[in-house]
């Protein structure tokens, strides 16, 4: 197993057939992400950037190429082998929050925990320990409907570190937000890289969002074109 490299991309292609025509979404994209680091993926519409957040995240296996999660092939396994995988190294933050509009934040971010060997007493510490941690300690019991749109992104951080993951893939999480909020989430987002040592994927078409990380690379047609360095050290 890889220690330095928590995700490792190898030649990675994905191909869609429409009718008759392929539609090669990434082409042979090689990327490695180093254990702990903070990385902004960019690019824009249709350069392969939700493609390579999947295959990331073990939402989809490539068409071809290889894919390692901590050390781990993950290129052809079956869904269910991606699904606990998933539950238990990655968390993910999305651009539309994603929260049952039925479940109050509490049990939103006790979810994820379903299929975790805890006890019902454990989800609950744990969902009101991760509600403080994003400041919402006093909203536990409202239903989204009644949160603004940051503090809804903030539950879903919350949400997506309920089992502990050790990479957390933002997909485009201040796209939805105004610029004040967004700046206050990825507050939370380096908070989360600097104090708890979690990898950071993220996602986004925001430059200065983008900076905000150790190093950006930039996507074009489905393969790397280029790569900068962010502003955080």
């Amino acid at each position: 197993m890889s220690k330095k490299y928590i995700i490792e991309l190898s030649n990675v292609w994905k191909t869609y057939t429409i009718g008759k025509v392929d539609v090669h979404a990434l082409r042979g994209l090689t990327l490695n992400v180093k254990r702990g680091e903070f990385l902004a993926v960019m690019g824009p519409s249709g350069s392969g950037k939700s493609t390579a957040m999947n295959m990331i995240g073990s939402l989809d296996i490539p068409t071809k190429g290889v894919i390692k999660l901590d050390g781990q092939d993950i290129s052809k396994l079956h869904e269910s082998d991606l699904a606990q995988i998933r539950g238990q190294k990655i968390g993910f933050i999305f651009q539309k929050f994603n929260l049952l509009p039925t479940f109050t934040a509490k049990e939103n971010i006790m979810l994820p925990m379903t299929f975790q060997k805890m006890s019902q007493e454990e989800k609950l510490k744990r969902a009101e320990n991760l509600l403080s941690l994003v400041g919402l300690g006093d909203r536990m019991n409202h239903l989204p409907s009644e949160l603004s749109g940051g503090q809804q992104q903030r539950v879903a951080i919350a949400r997506a570190l309920a089992n502990n993951p050790e990479v957390v893939l933002a997909d485009e999480p201040t796209g939805n937000l105004d610029t004040k909020t967004g700046n206050i989430v990825m507050q939370y987002l380096k908070k989360l890289h600097k104090t708890q040592g979690k990898t950071i994927v993220l996602v986004t078409h925001d430059s200065d969002i983008a900076r905000e990380a150790q190093r950006i690379e930039r996507l074009r047609d489905g393969a790397l074109v280029n790569t900068k360095r962010g502003n955080k050290k």
